[in-house]
């Protein structure tokens, strides 16, 4: 492929996913993923501040889309019918497309602690933007705290399901189950 081709940023993420899984996240350089690539390392540069974003790169958009999502709800919502239209919003990028390359993620993120710490930092934030938005939606503390953490649980419990190498259900019913899951759990408390 040429430099001049479109889809660079995809190209660099693909290369990236292919090269980590070769040779390792720690010894993969970002010259070696933008000559596989076909592109330059200022190419590289113009996407990504560094490799760790190639895979933590669409932290903005979930936080968006949870944001979005709580925010489209009744005013009359509760917590949880708040937290599962955030899941839904996100369900829409988690599609089949993209499956291979989400495990090809989740792969190297699983063996790399420097990289399980950053997806934890992803984690709380995520975590803040659903508190955010629950809060500004009219739900009071400490209800939006916990709300929003047990959304990020069911997010992650999701996640987990889709990427399982035997899956094959859709994101948005397994964060169905896992929020009902959660809503039993919860109850379960007293």
């Amino acid at each position: 492929m040429g430099r001049w081709e479109p889809n660079a940023r995809q190209r660099l993420a693909e290369a990236a996913l292919d090269l980590f899984a070769e040779r390792g996240y720690d010894q993969t350089t970002v010259a070696e993923i933008a000559e596989r690539a076909g592109l330059t390392k200022r190419t590289f540069f113009r996407y990504f501040a560094d490799k760790r974003e190639v895979l933590f790169g669409g932290q903005e958009e979930l936080a968006r889309l949870f944001s979005e999502g709580i925010a489209a709800t009744p005013a009359d919502a509760t917590p949880f019918e708040a937290v599962g239209a955030a899941l839904d919003a996100v369900a829409a990028i988690f599609t089949g497309e993209r499956l291979a390359q989400a495990r090809a993620r989740q792969a190297v993120v699983a063996a790399n602690s420097e990289l399980l710490e950053r997806e934890l930092l992803k984690r709380a934030k995520m975590v803040q933007a659903m508190h955010d938005a629950l809060a500004a939606h009219g739900i009071s503390e400490p209800t939006a705290r916990v709300a929003a953490e047990l959304g990020c649980l069911a997010f992650g419990t999701t996640f987990f399901r889709w990427v399982d190498a035997g899956n094959r259900r859709e994101f948005g019913a397994l964060a169905a189950e896992a929020l009902d899951e959660l809503r039993t759990a919860t109850a379960a408390l007293g």
